[in-house]
């Protein structure tokens, strides 16, 4: 209710007072005095209300320091002060407490923040995690064989700037701003707001009160090594700590007449204590800043500093309590508070809605690129302009362009633009272009190798990629890859590979003929398969991987086992066309906790040199379809489902279904098949199913249980028995381990079909 509302009822209230006691005057001239007297009092009381309002109503501004993890005591404070009744008329901060502040500037009450920090996984962000399904089908191969990559420029190995890039921060900072994202003036945010970050190239500080609010944020917080630089107007920003960690000055310049200042950097420390990088780093950091704050103290009205000295700048697991002890430091100013807040009017700060922004996408602004198209830039992103989409939805996109590891830099914002938004995307293209990948494997089909990959961007074309990956150890082996990736439009590529083991095995790729001949139930067999592929794939609906080609394939399979006679049993060149749809929704290859998998494949063999003379065309079906579901928390359960089949039964049996084994990495038609050994049953059609329960008994640490079922014999779905009840069987229990170079595993399989059951080791990802 206004002043002004409230004077007008009070002369109102006194005229009706007089009227119903018919007071009479002397005079009109007496009248119109005492009427005049009543508005002399009014205005009197007018001018009372306003002279307390305006003489004791300051201006009250809130510093907050950074800190790291330290910072989330910032929380605590903020809850103080809202149950207090302290309105805030500015903000400043550095660093973690340019987060904090920042969020509270664009609405979010402390309640809100909490949860907000609360959910965050800190994990995430501090490894730049990116979900396996925003990664490219490229890039989840990429990802899923390598342990260690480095770049390499100028015939020197280097190192990253920095553990992450900060997407993962910055995609969420995007998010929770939304309802400001069009403002470009911080002094025109619900809160005025000003944040400090520092020029690295220049040592110098840079004051940060306008542009994209999110992206100010993550300048001011970008700790050396753990986040890369933020690149703002031509400047190389990293965290504000290093020349300003705690603005009293700007908060003054402001307009603050009253500050209160909430500081959680370190003292320095002894030699004890300075056990470990970040911590040596921190202290650097904060030399020049703790012989300045003597005087920014005396710049502080209230001078909060909670106890989080046990804390370090990367405890996050401990914010529950680092949030307590800001409230127990806020507490105890708590009298020197209560100053100000019986000055104002008590505030209760309102809640910004919870709900699932929509970005009315009109326009996309790329930032012009050397090395890659607009179309390849779209075509990761996965969303279009005229279109409405979601922040995870762009969250996805903005997760599938850090994968590719092209740009060294990705930022943008979200501006106003014809009755909905534009947004604007800065990519700053990575120098290096070629790198180095090692990989280590074990499994006893292909044994034991060390796989070193040289990966090279922009060899010929632009959004172009080369990879050649060579397997040194018991069995030599290659893969090349070369591929021009035009994202939405159709994409093209070569392949070659050769792949070789040896091993005794049960199956001779002939339906046991020369196994029936030897009278032996086992062939030492050299394998050897070179296959060069050319293909064109694209993106289907965004989610969908549809792809065709041309295949030769050189296949050569011969024995030891046989002294006397023809020890080869293939020795033949084939040519064949190819398609293929896939989709991959896993979050994890190996230990998947959800998602959806489906695969299908068809080929159509046209030509071979035919060795055996034997070959007539014919083509190969086959398909999977797969998922994964947690429950229970720690328990996943996994479903697996796979057909295949020939069309043209009278040709060569060397492209058959072959069951046995697990661990390795399939070519051809080989499946893996619980209770069965490597490679010991074949036929050219085949169902099978298999069920996975898996328990995290601790962070990426399981235990599970296995049991596939399968029906496999020429001509099976012809005959009707692929319907029947399943002839072979087979169950595993396993532990495995996720560790740096893949999958560890140990696994026990068995099948009441066989005598005997199997230990099987892998170690590393399958190459």
């Amino acid at each position: 209710m206004s002043l002004a509302f409230l004077q007008t009822i009070f002369l109102r209230s006194i005229l009706s007072f007089l009227n119903k006691k018919r007071m009479s005057f002397p005079s009109g001239q007496s009248k119109f005095r005492l009427l005049s007297l009543l508005v002399f009092v009014g205005v009197l009381v007018s001018q009372n209300s306003f002279s307390q309002d305006t003489i004791h109503r300051k201006k009250i501004g809130l510093v907050l320091s950074g800190g790291g993890a330290k910072g989330f005591a910032h929380i605590g404070v903020l809850k103080v002060l809202e149950n207090a009744g302290v309105k805030i008329d500015y903000i400043g901060g550095t660093s973690m407490g340019a987060v904090v502040g920042g969020l509270y500037a664009s609405g979010y009450n402390a309640t809100q923040i909490d949860s907000i920090f609360e959910y965050t996984n800190f994990n995430e962000l501090l490894q730049d995690y990116i979900p396996r399904t925003s990664k490219s089908f490229y890039e989840k191969r990429n990802d899923e064989m390598y342990a260690i990559s480095l770049p390499f420029s100028k015939l020197k190995i280097g190192i990253p700037i920095a553990l992450s890039k900060g997407m993962y921060n910055y995609n969420l900072l995007a998010k929770l701003t939304h309802n400001v994202r069009n403002v470009r003036d911080f002094n025109k945010l619900p809160i005025p707001f000003v944040c400090i970050a520092t020029d690295i190239e220049k040592g110098k500080q840079v004051i940060l009160n306008k542009g994209y609010l999110a992206q100010a944020m993550m300048a001011s917080s970008a700790f050396p090594s753990l986040f890369s630089p933020v690149e703002i107007d031509d400047k190389i920003l990293i965290d504000g700590g290093v020349t300003n960690n705690y603005p009293v000055e700007e908060l003054r310049k402001m307009g603050a007449e009253i500050i209160i200042g909430v500081d959680v950097q370190d003292d320095l420390k002894d030699r004890k204590a300075l056990n470990d990088a970040t911590r040596i780093l921190v202290q650097i950091t904060n030399l020049d800043m703790i012989n300045k704050m003597q005087g920014k103290v005396k710049l502080t009205d209230v001078y909060i500093k909670p106890d989080v000295s046990e804390y370090g700048v990367i405890s996050f697991n401990d914010g529950k309590e680092i949030i307590k002890k800001g409230e127990e430091a806020a507490l105890l100013k708590i009298g020197e508070i209560q100053k100000f807040c019986n000055l104002q009017t008590a505030v209760q700060r309102q809640a910004v809605k919870d709900e699932v922004y929509k970005i009315d996408l009109k326009k996309i602004d790329i930032t012009e690129l050397k090395n890659y198209t607009r179309a390849y830039v779209l075509g990761k992103l996965r969303i279009k302009a005229g279109k409405k989409t979601t922040y995870d939805e762009l969250k996805s996109g903005i997760n599938t362009l850090n994968a590719t590891q092209n740009f060294s830099r990705i930022s943008y914002s979200i501006d106003s633009y014809q009755d909905g938004d534009a947004l604007h995307l800065n990519l700053v293209e990575n120098d290096t272009k070629t790198f180095l990948k090692f990989g280590l494997h074990y499994d006893d089909l292909y044994k034991s190798a060390l796989l070193v990959n040289v990966t090279q961007k922009k060899i010929l074309f632009k959004n172009d990629v080369l990879s050649l990956d060579m397997a040194l150890g018991d069995n030599i082996r290659y893969n090349f890859d070369y591929y021009i990736d035009n994202g939405f439009y159709w994409s093209f590529g070569i392949k070659s590979w050769y792949s070789t083991f040896n091993r005794n095995v049960a199956t001779d790729f002939r339906n046991g003929e020369v196994l029936s001949q030897l009278g032996v139930d086992k062939l030492n067999i050299d394998f050897s398969d070179f296959t060069n592929q050319a293909y064109m794939q694209t993106v289907f609906i965004q989610k969908y991987l549809i792809g065709a080609g041309i295949e030769y394939k050189h296949l050569k399979i011969q024995t030891s086992t046989i002294e006397n006679g023809d020890s080869v049993f293939e020795d033949s060149n084939y040519f064949n066309l190819f398609g293929h749809l896939k989709y991959d929704s896993f979050d994890n290859k190996y230990f998947p906790k959800s998602g959806w998998l489906f695969y299908g494949d068809f080929k159509t063999y046209l030509y071979s040199s035919n060795y055996t003379n034997e070959f007539n065309q014919f083509s190969v079906a086959k398909g999977e379809i797969s998922f994964a579901q947690t429950i229970l928390k720690k328990f996943t359960i996994k479903v697996q489902s796979e057909a295949g089949f020939k069309i043209g039964n009278d040709s060569v049996d060397f492209f058959n279904f072959v069951l046995g084994g697990y661990g390795y990495n399939t070519i051809n038609n080989f499946k893996h098949f619980y209770g069965y050994d490597y490679l010991s049953v074949s036929a050219n059609s085949f169902i099978k199913s298999n069920f996975t329960l898996d328990y995290e008994i601790f962070k990426k640490n399981h235990l599970n249980f296995s049991a596939n079922y399968a029906n496999l014999e020429d001509g099976l779905f012809a005959s009707g028995n692929w319907f029947s009840k399943p002839k072979l069987s087979g169950y595993a229990f396993g532990y495995g381990i996720e560790s740096i170079v893949g999958p560890i595993e140990v696994k026990y399989s068995w099948s009441p079909e066989l005598p005997k059951g199997y230990v099987w080791v892998s170690a590393g990802f399958w190459f």
